[in-house]
This record gives C-alpha cells, sequence and structure tokens, in this order.
C-alpha cells in the first residue's frame, strides 16, 4: 500500500508525492502516519512536520497551522496537510527568522498581545529547524 502526501497552502503546492511516513505536530500533540492508517482529521499546531520520502530521506517543513487529512483507500493512504502557511526547511531564511524573533521579543516586553505571540510561535519554529 502507498502513502500519498500533499502539502499545500492557500497560495500553492509546497510538497506533493509518494512517502514512508508523515509526521506532524497536532494542537494535542505529535502524530505519525503510515500508510494504511485509519481516517483521521487533526487541527494542526506551529510547528515542524517530517516527511520521510520513498527512498528514506527526512524532508523537514514548518506549517503555521492548519489541517492534517488521512484517507485510506485498498490501493493508498493520502495525507493532505492544509496549512495557512508553509515553508521546506530549504526556503527558509534563518536570519531573517531570527531577527524576526528578536524584533517580536521586544514588542511582546513592551505588553502582552496575542498576535505578537503568534508571530513569535511562527518565527521560532522557522529558526528551530533541523535541530
Amino acid at each position: 500500500m502507498a502513502l500519498e502526501v500533499h502539502l499545500v497552502t492557500p497560495e500553492r503546492e509546497v510538497w506533493g508525492g509518494p512517502a514512508q511516513m508523515v509526521i506532524a505536530r497536532g494542537t494535542d500533540g505529535m502524530v505519525g502516519i503510515l500508510a494504511g492508517h485509519a481516517p483521521l482529521l487533526i487541527r494542526l499546531a506551529i510547528g515542524p512536520l517530517r516527511i520521510q520520502d520513498e527512498a528514506g530521506a527526512w524532508l523537514q517543513a514548518v506549517v503555521d497551522g492548519g489541517f492534517l487529512h488521512v484517507t485510506s483507500h485498498e490501493e493508498a493512504t493520502r495525507v493532505d496537510v492544509l496549512a495557512t502557511g508553509a515553508e521546506l526547511e530549504a526556503e527558509v531564511d534563518r536570519q531573517a527568522a531570527e531577527a524576526r524573533v528578536a524584533e517580536l521579543q521586544a514588542r511582546l516586553a513592551e505588553g502582552d498581545d496575542a498576535a505578537v505571540r503568534t508571530e513569535l510561535a511562527k518565527a521560532l519554529a522557522r529558526t528551530g529547524l533541523g535541530e
């Protein structure tokens, strides 16, 4: 049985193809998906998404929330990651992300703001890729 993965945002398909496994961070914790997985719908947290491709190599991305939907049929299991925003590790500008973290931490020090905390979580997720 095959595992087909699609990582999409409203703007583009970030990645799509066959895979061995997907690991994502849901709002209630981590989840791992293999071929043959039961149907599932979870809300994603801001954080890493890992995809093990057919050759066994790991692809890392960061998602800014959204949903992960799993469907299984006799021939294949399909994982649709419908993310608010997403970037592959190779697309992340680490220096810009680190500068954004510093800027947002300074803004947060001036006063608690939920929108600033959310943006800070997104920037921190990008600086932590590959660790």
